[in-house]
């Protein structure tokens, strides 16, 4: 939690920013009207039961989804107004760590690394393009993996690669969907402590979809409650879960007396 407090934030500077967000799925309603904000070099913890739209806005947020109704602006751009090759531009800026890692399997550790590098920035020579797989790989600890296959690699080994391949872009703003989604509390640990490092080394402006409140507490400098749609509260983790709000209190229960 050291690396939450010294951590500077630019509170004058929004990365994204939200404003009336609606969206539906036929007669399914998932967004229900929120406003959101990222500052400049702050993590923001959302969180959420399944099925309560946190995937939904991270999709929107990259463009993958359109909105019904309401403004998403990403690094000053309005996201759905964008052309193809504008929206391109700036998914490069954001980095997206999947859920399940989402490495090609018929690639070693390397090559998953060095494709979207030598994808988006041309005429790279090799030795820049080993300067910056080792670069990544140094930055996640696993340096000695750099010739292995994904199959090889433990779940946590493989979710600390998917993070190394987003930093190998420098992105301004990091997505993280579910990071300690199915790992053991040590391994979960060690990638909590890694999104902090990121955070630090990188200066990233990070969203962290999680219904892990343990990885919630640990990296989000602020927590935003997402219940049905709407953002129940937002704040640090004290200041959410001092709340006598049943939804949140129940979130909280849900987590630590199963």
């Amino acid at each position: 939690m050291d690396n939450l407090k010294q951590h500077i934030i630019n509170k004058e500077e929004s990365v994204i920013s939200i404003t009336g967000l609606y969206k539906s799925f036929n007669d399914l309603h998932v967004l229900k009207g929120i406003d959101f904000n990222l500052f400049k070099g702050e993590n923001v913890a959302v969180l959420g039961k399944s099925g309560t739209g946190k995937s939904v806005l991270i999709k929107i947020i990259v463009g993958l989804l359109q909105p019904d109704k309401g403004e998403v602006y990403v690094l000053g751009k309005q996201v759905d107004q964008l052309t193809v090759k504008e929206l391109n531009a700036l998914r490069i800026r954001i980095g997206f760590s999947f859920q399940h890692s989402a490495l090609y399997d018929s690639m070693n550790v390397y090559q998953n690394l060095a494709f979207p590098l030598t994808m988006n920035i041309k005429n790279l020579t090799k030795k820049e393009v080993d300067f910056a797989v080792e670069e990544v790989l140094d930055a996640v600890g696993l340096t000695n993996k750099i010739k292995q296959m994904p199959s090889d690699l433990s779940g946590g080994q493989r979710k600390r690669i998917g993070i190394a391949r987003t930093l190998i872009l420098k992105p301004e703003i990091m997505l993280y969907d579910e990071p300690t989604s199915g790992l053991d509390p040590i391994t979960s640990a060690e990638i909590i402590e890694l999104i902090n490092e990121v955070q630090q080394k990188y200066n990233t402006s990070s969203v962290i979809i999680t219904h892990d409140l343990t990885c919630a507490k640990n990296t989000g400098n602020r927590i935003a409650m997402l219940h049905k749609g709407k953002f129940l509260k937002f704040g640090t983790f004290n200041e959410v879960f001092s709340s006598d709000n049943e939804q949140v209190r129940g979130f909280f229960n849900y987590n630590f007396i199963q």
